[in-house]
Parts: structure tokens; C-alpha cells; sequence
């Protein structure tokens, strides 16, 4: 009788994106369980880059320290506070791995499942957390809905949960975006399907946030995606630049 043994799956290169604004209570721990959960993982070659959008807290120095102790952390510090799409957008454009996995840093996922992730992952594909039970305001999800139905309408189905901060996807898909606010997981899913990308939806655990502050429901962040969204919808070649997977 022949034995087939499995061959064991092989991770690509990840870089990890944490943006970071205002995070000082929580950065320092949040790269430590990314890192242990990369290693445990098996992925042989990986980084992690902390963008600091402006924050006028300790939240760059807490990040330089853990990177003092020998853990393979960048940090990017943005001089003023941009926007979420500007730090994203110079994550991405930092990230020197193959695959780049997105999570906020605010505490409210648990790198680990980041398993559920690579577990679908390919080198044409998007892969999508869905917050399970979303732990935010009730002013947050009536803006999510709000907005998102109006996505839904002006661009057609992207995925299940498009503002969650917990995706992976080839490096190539991160570049060359354009939005500085919210809308950014927007654009970099519609412009990956337009593109031939496959856009793939995971269950994820969302957590209570036990520091800091949400900016997502501050009314100059949802004006921004707002106008945003009627410039994307206003130009479309925004939506291009992007070579299909191969």
C-alpha cells in the first residue's frame, strides 16, 4: 500500500500594515501577538510595518521599542494626521513582501486568525475578513450601512464586510490607490475585481475596543469617504492601473 503523504502548504513573504493613530496603550502588544502569530503560523519570511498617521501621543515611540527588541518591525510616521486611506496607501507602498495582510491596530482582532486567512489565500485573490458580530457604536454601523448601500449601488457587489480592516491580498493590489480617507477599502476591491482578482469573504472575531479612540463615525471622516465616493463615482479611470493576476 502507497502511502500519499500532503505536501505541507507554503505561506507566501507577508508584510504586515498596522496603521496607527493615537494608539500608544495598544501598539506595543498588538505587534507582539502579530509577530508571535506569523511565527507560529510558519511564515518563514515576514515584516511588519507600523504606520503612525500623525498621532500626537506616544504611539511611534512604544512601536520603535518593541522594534528595538529585535522583532522585525518598520515604523512610517506621517508628520500630521492625513487620513486612513493616506496611511494605508504608504503602507502598501512600504510593504516589501509578497503578500500584504491588513489589521488595524487597535486591538479589536486577534492576529491568529489571520489562519483563516491564508487558508484561501492565492496569488489572484483578495482575502476579506467579515467582522462576525461587530463591536462598534450604533453611530458606526448606521454610517456603514448608509454608505455601503450606496457603494452597493453606484459600483455592484464587492463583499460582505468592505470597511473590515482584516484582509489579505497580493502586494501589486495595494498600489497605486488614490483615496486618503475611508474609502480606500472601496477602491482597492472594486478596482481588484475589475481587474480579475477574485474577492473572497472569511468570518473573523470583532472585539470591544478597551482603549483609544474611533475616529469612523467623526463627522469630517464621513464627509470625506462621502465626497470621495462621488469622485470615484465621477472618474472611473481611477479604477485603473492594475495588471491582472497572472
Amino acid at each position: 500500500m502507497t502511502e500519499v503523504v500532503a505536501a505541507a502548504r507554503v505561506h507566501p513573504s507577508i508584510s504586515a500594515v498596522l496603521p496607527a493613530y493615537n494608539e500608544e496603550a495598544v501598539i506595543a502588544e498588538t505587534v507582539r501577538r502579530t509577530a508571535a502569530a506569523l511565527t507560529e503560523l510558519g511564515v518563514a519570511d515576514f515584516e511588519i510595518l507600523v504606520i503612525d498617521d500623525g498621532s500626537s501621543d506616544a504611539t511611534a515611540a512604544r512601536a520603535s521599542s518593541v522594534a528595538s527588541q529585535g522583532m522585525r518591525v518598520r515604523g512610517v510616521s506621517h508628520p500630521r494626521n492625513r487620513g486612513y486611506g493616506a496611511a494605508l496607501r504608504t503602507g502598501f507602498g512600504a510593504a516589501a513582501r509578497d503578500a500584504v495582510f491588513l489589521m488595524d491596530s487597535d486591538g479589536q482582532f486577534d492576529p491568529v486568525e489571520i489562519s483563516r486567512l491564508l487558508a484561501l489565500y492565492g496569488p489572484d485573490r483578495v482575502v476579506c475578513g467579515y467582522r462576525i458580530r461587530r463591536r462598534d457604536t450604533w453611530a458606526r454601523r448606521f454610517y456603514h450601512r448608509a454608505f455601503f448601500t450606496l457603494v452597493r449601488v453606484g459600483f455592484g457587489p464587492t463583499v460582505r464586510d468592505v470597511n473590515c480592516a482584516f484582509k489579505l491580498f497580493p502586494r501589486a493590489v495595494g498600489r497605486g490607490l488614490h483615496a486618503e480617507g475611508a474609502l480606500v477599502s472601496t477602491e482597492l476591491l472594486v478596482r481588484a475585481r475589475r481587474s480579475g482578482y477574485r474577492l473572497m469573504d472569511v468570518g473573523v472575531h470583532h472585539y470591544p475596543r478597551i482603549t483609544g479612540r474611533a475616529t469612523g463615525a467623526d463627522v469630517r471622516v464621513v464627509l470625506r469617504a462621502f465626497r470621495e465616493l462621488w469622485q470615484l463615482r465621477s472618474d472611473p479611470a481611477m479604477l485603473d492601473g492594475l495588471e491582472p493576476p497572472a
